[in-house]
């Protein structure tokens, strides 16, 4: 699995520029102490400058969950159509960075894949089946990294079977979302970070024109397969299957190791679990709020406008920060804390707009249904065995959690 590093996991969608141009406060933050751990720099702008300029982001970021909440559907003024972002440059136009009836009639066309019926009638036997076949080489083995060795390869072959990329291996699955990351993070303009995501999207490319043939053949409810019989355009498929890729395999992978640890560490919470009091899809709720995978939602300024006394101009460049809204004090009873019996109505985990995650609802299945119940069932006695390392702020989630449990004897 790729490793992570604080260089690499900004995926903010970013291109170099000079200061933005709105009046919002100038509020400082020291980049690798942000990256280890935004939530003290996230807390303290809630408090003084909710709405507030950091430069050494680029961007104006608006950090209260209710301004967030309401600010996201206004896409008139923050659009999500970035023409010369690095996620629309080096991997095409996605129906993410687009808005209005553009963005309608892709979600539309890709609903069949990730509809609610769909995914209990398709795909959650297939993330049962690949989660026991990780689950059955793992049980031997008496300890791993929850990271690497069961959240990537499970989280993987979701996402194989989700896109019909099927013909990848879980490694490069792993490999081309990592390298896309950190391309459309790339706003240092380095020439080997952008190299490495074109590479990465040469072959998806690949793997596409391979499957082409294969799903026009046999279709099914894939995206690749339901994208074409739609009658997208070749860009259009080819754009979406990147940007499922992009955040469809880091998110889940990093919300299965991480609420897998946040339940590790609250005893009494893995009893109720265990004992079925409280539901697993709960637990990955609760987890998505407190740590949330998708810290960071970038959008363009299409129109001036002035928001909570901050005047903001045209192409000015804003970040709606989901993870700090999930800790809000205002709106949270135990923001920092993991806490099952939160009230997490009010979160906005997914997003709150017409962006709302399309994969959500694949999500909620792969982790609350399969991933997080079977691990717990098939290892006994799993406990952690040692420090989990976590970075990131727009996407933030484990590096390693290494875990122990009794072996299950080898058959044979």
């Amino acid at each position: 699995m790729t490793t992570r590093t604080p260089q690499n996991t900004h995926c903010v969608d970013m291109t170099t520029g000079s200061r933005a141009m709105s009046d919002a406060p100038v509020y400082e933050i020291d980049l690798a102490a942000f990256w280890a751990d935004p939530y003290p720099d996230l807390k303290r702008m809630r408090a003084e400058a909710p709405i507030a300029y950091v430069p050494q982001l680029g961007a104006t970021l608006i950090t209260r969950r209710d301004e967030i909440f309401a600010q996201e559907k206004r896409i008139e003024i923050f659009s999500s159509d970035q023409p010369q972002g690095l996620m629309t440059v080096l991997m095409g136009q996605n129906m993410m960075r687009k808005d209005g009836d553009a963005h309608m009639a892709e979600r539309k066309a890709i609903f069949p894949t990730v509809s609610p019926k769909t995914v209990k009638q398709v795909w959650v036997a297939q993330f049962r089946a690949a989660a026991q076949r990780v689950l059955d080489d793992l049980a031997p083995r008496g300890a791993c990294d929850l990271v690497r060795d069961y959240a990537m390869p499970v989280s993987a072959e979701a996402l194989k079977a989700i896109t019909g990329l099927t013909n990848m291996t879980a490694a490069e699955m792993d490999r081309v979302s990592q390298g896309m990351i950190d391309g459309c993070a790339n706003y240092a303009g380095d020439p080997l970070v952008e190299a490495r995501c074109h590479d990465c999207t040469a072959s998806i490319d690949a793997h596409i024109d391979a499957m082409i043939p294969v799903l026009d053949a046999r279709p099914d409810h894939s995206l690749l397969s339901v994208q074409r019989r739609a009658g997208l355009s070749d860009a259009q498929t080819r754009a979406n299957i990147k940007l499922a890729i992009s955040g469809g395999q880091n998110e889940p992978r990093d919300a299965i190791a991480g609420t897998a640890w946040a339940v590790l560490s609250h005893p009494d919470a893995l009893a109720r679990l265990q004992s079925g009091a409280v539901p697993w899809l709960r637990a990955f709720e609760e987890y998505a709020r407190w740590i949330s995978p998708i810290g960071m939602s970038p959008r363009r300024v299409a129109q001036r406008a002035t928001v909570q006394g901050v005047t903001l101009e045209p192409e000015d460049r804003v970040f709606l920060m989901f993870g700090s809204g999930n800790r809000d004090e205002s709106v949270f009873a135990n923001p920092d804390r993991f806490d099952l019996d939160q009230d997490i109505a009010p979160a906005i985990s997914f997003g709150a707009g017409p962006h709302f995650c399309a994969g959500a609802w694949a999500s909620r299945a792969l982790i609350g249904e399969v991933a997080l119940p079977l691990l717990f069932e098939r290892l006994p006695g799993l406990a952690l065995d040692g420090e989990a390392r976590f970075g990131g702020w727009a996407f933030r989630g484990p590096i390693t959690v290494p875990v122990r449990w009794e072996p299950a004897p080898r058959e044979g």
